[in-house]
């Protein structure tokens, strides 16, 4: 099984751990207080304590971890966030989906984060460990004294900054996280304004090519909402934020634009075309079908921007209606 096909198969499980984690059914107001479950850590003086987290023990003084510290990163989202706000001295070990930043590579990447194996984690003996919550690492953990940050997939950019503004304050980067913020948002803002506006353009983003996709209410359903674009699956039943289409649900839908995030898996424009029925829908008669990066599309770290700004390229490239 594909990285990306297990990615949206978890996300299928994944709305009874994001309850338990306190993400799910908030808006983006409320949820952005409870990306963190089960973490306690020390800002300036006083003791804060994440919503839903336990009150057992501290991880830090002074602003967050000490520089001793110790952190363990099941997420490849949370690693290029850790080293993007200065605090990848602090890493120690990465999940084997983290390849990127470089320097992430040249530390030890055998881990899972699929199916973390928690006696490998606790025999690098970290202080902390960053992971998406939807197995059962962190009680595995809790019985051996090693706290975890509970890193769940955002629902919104409120979320996704609000995660990084948490990293910043648990490893005592917060000026640094706030500037990384200021970056990603100014990043966004200017290519979504300077993208073509096509209101009512209708899209299917692939996970894979057995149609895994996402529903407007993910975090990569929102960034195509910046550009007013309408999804194929949002109408989907199960209330799965990550469903799986069938190819009649494709070609009826007729989107008007496809976007592919499985092409390290093979999958292109001609792959696309090529399958049965599919000549029928416009995306492929308009040739607006687009290969997105596996990792910037699927990931809510700092390249996040880079994903915003390859939908308002591909938005720059649709035949005009008028």
């Amino acid at each position: 099984m594909s990285r990306l096909t297990r990615f949206a198969a978890l996300a299928a499980v994944a709305s009874v751990a994001l309850t338990a984690c306190g993400d799910d059914n908030q808006d983006a107001g409320s949820s952005s207080t409870s990306v963190v479950a089960s973490l306690s850590t020390v800002t300036g003086d006083s003791t804060a304590v994440a919503p839903g987290g336990s009150t057992a023990g501290t991880v830090g003084v002074d602003g967050g971890l000490e520089m001793r510290a110790k952190i363990i990163s099941l997420s490849p989202s949370a690693t290029e966030t850790l080293f993007a706000i200065g605090a990848g001295s602090l890493v120690i070990a990465v999940d084997d989906q983290s390849n990127y930043p470089a320097e992430a590579t040249k530390l030890p990447h055998d881990l899972s984060g699929y199916q973390p194996n928690a006696e490998a984690i606790a025999a690098l003996k970290p202080d902390v460990v960053i992971h998406d919550g939807t197995t059962e690492l962190e009680a595995q953990l809790d019985k051996v004294g090693i706290k975890s940050f509970i890193g769940a997939a955002p629902k919104s950019l409120s979320d996704v900054y609000a995660q990084i503004e948490q990293l910043g304050a648990l490893t005592g980067h917060v000026g640094d996280a706030t500037e990384l913020v200021s970056k990603m948002t100014a990043e966004i803002d200017v290519a979504v304004k300077g993208a073509p506006q096509n209101p009512g353009l209708t899209y299917f983003h692939e996970l894979d090519n057995t149609l895994y996709s996402v529903t407007s209410a993910s975090f990569i359903g929102q960034m195509y909402a910046l550009f007013g674009l309408k999804n194929i699956a949002d109408d989907t039943a199960g209330g799965n934020d990550y469903p799986q289409l069938s190819a009649e649900k494709v070609i009826s839908a007729d989107p008007d634009l496809i976007f592919l995030a499985d092409g390290m898996m093979g999958e292109s424009p001609a792959t696309v075309s090529a399958r049965p029925g599919w000549s029928a829908i416009t995306a492929v008669r308009d040739q607006t079908i687009f290969t997105l990066d596996a990792d910037t599309a699927s990931r809510w770290g700092p390249r996040l921007p880079e994903l915003v700004k390859a939908i308002a390229e591909a938005l720059t490239k649709v035949p005009s209606k008028v």
